[in-house]
């Protein structure tokens, strides 16, 4: 028997890099998957692909960020898909720019990150929350590295707190939800080469420079190298599990 057979998973941020990969690898596992991002295009395709190798997907769009159309997503999967039984927050925006440049970049940066990244996790979780607590469910919440302050890693204070937030509402929601049999837990990333990261890693090779000076294993990771902690976190194999971090960054926090 598959890992995830029976089980319904949303993730959101489907479309490519990470999200694809999961939504993926949890259809392998034999869940049926319900991609969301605000990429339709990215999100059909990453469901033909489950569709095309035997599994089975549907897709929708979505902006996280968008607390109503979160909550009307979560109506049409409930009426058209089932109760979801899995939930992967993995929806986010990467910027590195500071505090110092112009102020009205610095504002916009932080209001998209956040929104994004952190009040997106709160927005689809809200969402989704009831069938979650009704089929004890499991939440995996997409941290980083810097969801730990390091001083060698370039990065912007909206995008660190972004991610310090992610880690904190996981802790938060798997203290609160335990009573309810949800387990709630997050993936910190390292240095994943994606496509959302592609610019930066094509116009500033200081920076990949920088992460795998801080790498043992001395390569970027890939969005493959999420899917197996991605399902131990989905699956009855972490049954114990909950409130916690799995670090998935070849050893940078070791360093």
């Amino acid at each position: 028997m598959a890992l995830l057979d029976s089980q319904i998973a949303v993730v959101t941020g489907a479309g490519s890099g990470i999200g694809a990969a999961i939504a993926k690898g949890f259809a392998a596992e034999g869940a049926r998957v319900v991609a969301l991002d605000i990429n339709e295009e990215g999100a059909d395709q990453t469901a033909v692909e489950i569709v095309d190798a035997g599994g089975h997907a549907t897709a929708y769009a979505l902006d996280v960020a968008d607390f109503d159309a979160c909550a009307e997503i979560a109506e049409t999967v409930a009426h058209k898909v089932g109760h979801v039984s899995i939930l992967v927050n993995n929806a986010g925006i990467v910027r590195r720019s500071g505090m110092t440049g112009a102020p009205e970049a610095v504002v916009a940066d932080w209001q998209e990150i956040i929104a994004t990244n952190l009040t997106g996790v709160f927005n689809v979780t809200h969402a989704f929350l009831e069938p979650l607590r009704m089929i004890k469910g499991r939440i995996i919440n997409i941290g980083s590295i810097q969801s730990f302050v390091h001083v060698v890693t370039p990065s912007s204070p909206a995008y660190t707190a972004s991610k310090h937030g992610v880690l904190g509402f996981t802790r938060a929601l798997a203290a609160e939800l335990g009573k309810d049999g949800v387990r709630v837990n997050a993936i910190g990333p390292g240095f994943i080469a994606t496509p959302l990261n592609a610019q930066a890693r094509a116009n500033n090779p200081e920076l990949v420079k920088t992460f795998m000076a801080h790498t043992p294993l001395g390569r970027p990771g890939t969005a493959d190298d999420i899917v197996g902690p991605a399902i131990f976190l989905a699956s009855d194999l972490s049954a114990y599990v909950t409130g916690t971090i799995v670090m998935v960054d070849g050893g940078y926090r070791a360093v």
